[in-house]
């Protein structure tokens, strides 16, 4: 007979959903301490970039080729084929433990080349491999318990990272599990994983991405910020079919212009890379660092150079995504989407900059990823939304999911 704490036949106990929580936390703690000193050593200095302009190419350039590199002769994993969302679902399949290594440093090298990705998706990639490798030593075999397994393995990493304990739980519910017989089982195993993670984050004392944007609170609600809502839910529905058409696009000019040419392809995109960020260092990496600055004198760039910049940040994701980089979407998206929200506030400055802000981003990621529950959590923790804000971030993904779901039905039709 099925429980939640599982063990019936050649599904996992609960205790080694604690093991693979435990593991998963350990290795996603040390591969992000990794990452920030390398980051640290090469590249930034109190969240400024130290090397000399002229020194930028040559390291995009120097780790982009490293990523073909490793592509080639390692065999590492790419989304070129995927989406947003691939990039972000983890279990299931399992990988061939032979190209660990080479995920492992393409991950890394992407992280450090410039590229518009951000750590999640890298993340979800090495902690597939390590849960499958533990399943096997596990002897656990029911392909229907292998996802909840994987599953739970994120719930440690991405609480933690995110800084919120019931992330995962609602990630996992529209991602991976919400449409399965054991839903309930799987989500068990990923609370305690998740809360496993979250709480050695912060035991540990290190930093989430909680409150990393954070705004004020808004003074109450009036029938003029619900319209607001829903303008900008249409603004970033806008943004995120934009997203998806650059991908397409980008995705189609890649595998024409170079086919299976993996380092030439690489380099190229590392080129493009390194000309724009010799020109605007602020459109270099996923942003999470570099928005602060923005944030701090949005009006040092002006309207149309925060459009220029979100819209450029956009096509650079999806350049880095269909040339090969190792990455997630989620931290360029929250970048493209700040940029619009300051760039309308600045034309409109009575209207309060969080409202422009957190409804962009909330629509743009909600139709992005197909996830609304996901996107409005992710932008409550990370912009500190207050219960107001939440209404309005409510009505914006609605307005942003209608939309999408509006476009699919007429291309339907």
């Amino acid at each position: 007979m099925e429980t939640l704490a599982g063990g019936t036949g050649d599904e996992p106990k609960l205790r080694q959903i604690v093991f693979i929580a435990l593991i998963a936390i350990i290795f996603t703690v040390a591969y992000l301490e990794i990452y920030g000193l390398l980051n640290h050593l090469i590249w930034f200095e109190e969240g400024v970039l130290k090397p000399p302009r002229w020194a930028i190419p040559v390291g995009v350039l120097a780790f982009s080729l490293l990523v073909g590199l490793c592509r080639k002769y390692l065999h590492a994993p790419t989304v070129i084929h995927g989406g947003f969302t691939e990039s972000l679902k983890g279990g299931g399949e399992k990988p061939d433990y032979r190209t660990f290594p080479g995920a492992l440093l393409s991950s890394l090298f992407s992280l450090l080349s410039g590229a518009s990705v951000g750590p999640e998706g890298t993340i979800t990639v090495l902690i597939g491999y390590i849960s499958s490798y533990t399943r096997d030593k596990l002897k656990i075999r029911s392909t229907t318990a292998a996802l909840g397994f994987d599953v739970a393995a994120l719930a440690s990493a991405f609480n933690g990272i995110i800084g919120n304990i019931l992330f995962t739980g609602i990630f996992a519910t529209e991602f991976q599990v919400g449409g399965s017989r054991n839903a309930l089982k799987f989500l068990t195993w990923n609370l305690l994983a998740g809360t496993i993670g979250y709480l050695a984050y912060l035991l540990l004392g290190l930093p989430s991405f909680a409150r990393s944007i954070p705004f004020e609170p808004i003074s109450g609600l009036n029938l003029a910020y619900i319209l607001y809502a829903v303008v900008l839910g249409i603004l970033g529905a806008l943004l995120a079919v934009f997203m998806g058409l650059s991908m397409q696009a980008a995705g189609t000019v890649m595998e024409r212009a170079f086919g299976d040419a993996v380092i030439t392809q690489t380099l190229a995109a590392g080129a493009i890379i390194a000309c724009i960020g010799y020109f605007i260092p602020e459109l270099l990496f996923s942003g999470e660092g570099q928005i602060h600055g923005i944030l701090a004198d949005p009006a040092r760039f002006g309207v149309g150079m925060l459009l220029f910049m979100a819209l450029l940040k956009v096509l650079l994701l999806a350049l880095s995504f269909k040339s090969g980089y190792l990455g997630g979407p989620i931290f360029p998206v929250i970048f493209s989407s700040t940029l619009v929200g300051l760039a309308l506030h600045l034309l409109f400055p009575g209207i309060p900059v969080s409202i422009f802000v957190l409804c962009i981003e909330v629509a743009a990621i909600a139709l992005a990823l197909g996830a609304p529950l996901t996107a409005i959590l992710l932008v409550v923790v990370v912009g500190t939304a207050d219960q107001n804000m939440i209404v309005l971030l409510v009505i914006s993904a609605v307005t942003a999911m209608l939309l999408g779901a509006a476009a699919k039905e007429r291309r339907g039709t």
